[in-house]
């Protein structure tokens, strides 16, 4: 086991924060923010000394009809100028691109006359090989580049070690661990980064951690992760995402001692957004079906399903997992 890094007192000067509202929080509205909302979203990241702010997907047109979204879905360079201007703040810009749903070569321009700063790759460990021409191609372009190697509790450990291998080679940034089911504990959180840790290491590269909220443990697994020693952490307003949600980020306020960090911007933020989301109907959070599927390490997907038609028969739906 990796030394713990840093305590409860002092602070680490590599720790970086990203807030993923949008993007994550987008599975829950179909991207469909205002943008007063993601105005006032960027506003409330500057005065919290947010490090990066992700905007959403960069998905393909190809591939997902823009009238079935809203536009950060596709997050052109344009609508993101929209909100940010010329974005002349310490704070960077994100986007994130899936294997498989984006035309990298066709929608990520260069840097030079792009807003965005830093993309983010997510695949599963199977689709390294696409994701790491994604990542030369982005390094190419002149932004600094991520992985997001989703589903980490569902790989095979040697095909996990083989594929951090290949992404320390590669010109990535940051790997990140992503509980996508939300199915870990602390402890396993202490192992994986470990095994992250020791190989992004050799390379000189760091390590993220992205948390999902099922068994209500996002955020002591980011703060896990983080005295472990990952440097990236990601969180979203009021938990903000798919399914049962992500860390909080006025949580993970709360925990990290960096004086830059401020709190009451996130309480405002959450006051005046994030309660009319939930009243306007958008759901997310942690309940007893996204539970279910995260003590059973499965995707969510029907915890959703069950969640929107308000549903209450718990034991039936437990009984019926993995058979549904």
């Amino acid at each position: 086991m990796a030394p713990q890094k840093g305590n409860l007192m002092t602070f680490r000067e590599d720790v970086r924060v990203l807030d993923c509202t949008i993007r994550d929080g987008g599975l829950c509205n179909d991207f469909r923010f205002t943008d007063d909302f993601v105005r006032d979203l960027y506003q409330t990241n500057l005065a919290t000394g947010t490090d990066y702010m992700e905007f959403g997907y960069k998905a393909s047109v190809d591939l997902f009809n823009p009238e079935d979204f809203g536009k950060w879905k596709f997050c052109s360079d344009e609508d993101i100028y929209d909100i940010v201007g010329d974005n002349d703040t310490n704070m960077k810009i994100s986007v994130m691109a899936d294997v498989g749903r984006t035309d990298y070569k066709r929608d990520i321009r260069e840097r030079s006359n792009s807003p965005v700063d830093l993309v983010r790759v997510a695949t599963y460990v199977k689709t390294i090989p696409a994701a790491i021409d994604m990542i030369e191609h982005c390094a190419k372009m002149g932004y600094e580049t991520t992985c997001n190697v989703m589903a980490v509790t569902q790989a095979r450990r040697e095909d996990l070690l083989e594929a951090l291998e290949l992404l320390g080679k590669s010109p990535i940034h940051t790997v990140y661990i992503v509980d996508s089911y939300g199915s870990l504990y602390p402890e396993e959180i202490r192992d994986i980064s470990d095994m992250y840790l020791e190989k992004m290491d050799k390379y000189g590269k760091q390590v993220g951690i992205h948390a999902h909220n099922n068994m209500q443990l996002a955020f002591a697994n980011t703060i896990t992760a983080c005295a472990n020693g990952v440097s990236m952490l990601d969180a979203t307003m009021n938990g903000m995402g798919r399914g049962a949600g992500n860390c909080m980020m006025e949580q993970l306020m709360t925990f990290l001692r960096n004086p830059k960090y401020q709190l009451p911007p996130v309480l405002r933020f959450v006051e005046q957004h994030m309660d009319k989301l939930r009243a306007e109907g958008v759901k997310w959070g942690y309940d007893t079906p996204y539970l279910l599927t995260g003590y059973m390490d499965m995707h969510p997907r029907t915890a959703i399903a069950f969640t929107k038609d308000n549903r209450h028969d718990y034991a039936t739906y437990f009984a019926n997992l993995g058979h549904e």
